[in-house]
């Protein structure tokens, strides 16, 4: 860079403050000018002949990324210098404090680390809609805003689909930080969306205990101990740890991606359900495993060698969506019912991994599930009304979840639930062509279909004696 970095430097524009951040890859200063509608920062390389060539891809990376990026869950991309004059990236400084900072005073009780966790998981899953993997998920890489939201920054071994994958490129060995990075990620995959899920496990077992799974290791026989490694039970060094926020650390733990969540919408789910987490072997485990089964882990890890890339995998919500399902429980007979249950079926068959809520809203209450005194009964029956619902769907349970919420605006509480819970898709009941043309804009199922933040399948039945001549053979319209 031409001008030194130094307080009051102007370049192209930006007048330099006081450095905020010195690191091995990078220096970070505020800036004073210009002034805009929020706070920016200048992010600056180190390179040099002393410097790695790491550095420079990993900035080379971060600016072919970042500006691909939008939402609330990173930082707003303002400016990259030209790499051969004045290489820089200024981008908005997040107003909060990292969780490396917050983890500096201890584990967190299990209510925090639920409620940080599903932050951090709903701050994956938009990166992942937006065909990112961000491949170094650490505390300090989390900033968690005065709101509650995450804010998640430093993609320099990011990784994503529609653009060219430099570090993989060059062959480069850029797995991240060492106590967070994946078994795929050690065996030297960088498309997989899941890898931010282990990461997101290792952060959730440290805001619990104070510790880290895997240690930190320095060396590449080290890294590969988590392809087989069992690590210590979260209840043992925190006993106050539940065993359904125990069933959820492991399970993103998996060394298996296979095994672990598909989808990191559906782990923030589960932090924010306690209630709908399907307990498993892992929730009530009390120990490591033991020696042999130490080995045996081991000896199925053997054989498991450095791999190329594989083909990306599509988008999160394609392979392992959030499905939600509006039941009407105040009218159980109604003729839509069974219409609405085998759309149902139809969409879940299109999906190898999927969550499916189903949700009936009940009148009273401020849109919320906890139901007072003189409704708990009600509540129940709606709850169970909901599993007489479901029953013919026959799910297993880790893939479904019931919920009865109180409101006085239908539409409003199921559009909040959606939003709140990262739904993909939602099926509603609407009126049949036969009613009135003003029953389709007065029903739940118009106002949900307008306002909604993600897919909806509105599901009706045809009108009595409707029918079709098609090739000779009447059928009916559905």
């Amino acid at each position: 860079m031409a001008e030194p970095i130094a307080p009051g430097v102007v370049i192209d524009g930006f007048r330099i403050a006081e450095r905020l951040y010195a690191g091995a890859q990078s220096q970070i200063f505020r800036l004073t000018e210009p002034v805009g509608e929020f706070p920016i920062i200048m992010k600056v390389p180190r390179i040099g002949p002393l410097e790695p060539s790491e550095n420079l891809i990993s900035f080379e990376t971060e600016t072919l990324i970042l500006p691909a990026l939008s939402g609330p869950h990173v930082p707003r991309f303002v400016a990259a210098g030209d790499l051969a004059s004045a290489p820089y990236l200024v981008t908005e400084r997040i107003e909060g404090e990292s969780l490396e900072r917050v983890l500096e005073r201890g584990p967190l009780p299990p209510a925090e680390v639920a409620r940080i966790g599903a932050a951090i998981a709903d701050a994956i899953h938009d990166l992942h809609l937006q065909d990112a993997i961000h491949l170094d998920l650490k505390p300090d890489n989390i900033i968690l805003r005065p709101d509650g939201a995450v804010v998640l920054i430093d993609f320099g071994l990011a990784h994503h689909e529609r653009f060219p994958d430099l570090l993989a490129e060059e062959k480069r060995f850029a797995a991240g930080s060492a106590p967070y990075v994946s078994p795929e990620q050690v065996l030297g995959t960088r498309s997989d969306r899941r890898s931010d899920i282990f990461a997101l496990g290792v952060v959730l077992y440290e805001m619990a205990t104070g510790q880290l799974p895997f240690g930190t290791p320095s060396t590449m026989a080290g890294l590969r101990d988590r392809l087989w490694l069992d690590p210590v039970p979260p209840r043992v060094r925190a006993p106050e740890v539940s065993r359904w926020l125990q069933e959820i650390i492991l399970r993103c733990l998996e060394p298996m991606a296979d095994d672990r969540y598909q989808s990191a919408a559906h782990v923030a789910f589960d932090l924010r359900s306690p209630e709908q987490v399907s307990l498993t072997g892992r929730a009530h485990k009390s120990r490591q495993a033991g020696l042999l089964g130490q080995i045996g882990r081991w000896w199925r890890a053997r054989g498991v060698q450095l791999q190329a890339n594989p083909k990306p995998r599509s988008r999160a919500a394609d392979l392992a969506p959030v499905i939600m399902v509006a039941v009407d429980t105040t009218h159980p007979d109604d003729a839509r019912q069974p219409a609405l249950q085998r759309a149902t079926a139809r969409v879940l068959s299109l999906s190898p991994e999927f969550r499916l809520i189903c949700v009936s809203v009940i009148p009273g209450g401020p849109g919320t599930e906890s139901a007072g005194d003189g409704t708990l009964g009600a509540h129940l029956d709606h709850r169970l009304l909901l599993q007489h619902w479901v029953a013919p769907l026959r799910l297993p349970a880790r893939r479904l979840s019931l919920h009865v919420i109180e409101s006085p605006w239908p539409e409003g509480a199921l559009l909040e639930f959606a939003r709140r819970n990262n739904v993909d898709l939602i099926l509603i009941g609407a009126p049949s062509p036969a009613q009135h043309a003003l029953a389709w804009w007065r029903s739940v199922a118009s106002g949900v279909t307008a306002r909604a933040h993600c897919s909806v399948y509105a599901v009706r039945i045809p009108d009595p004696g409707l029918k079709i001549e098609r090739e000779g053979l009447t059928v009916d319209r559905d």
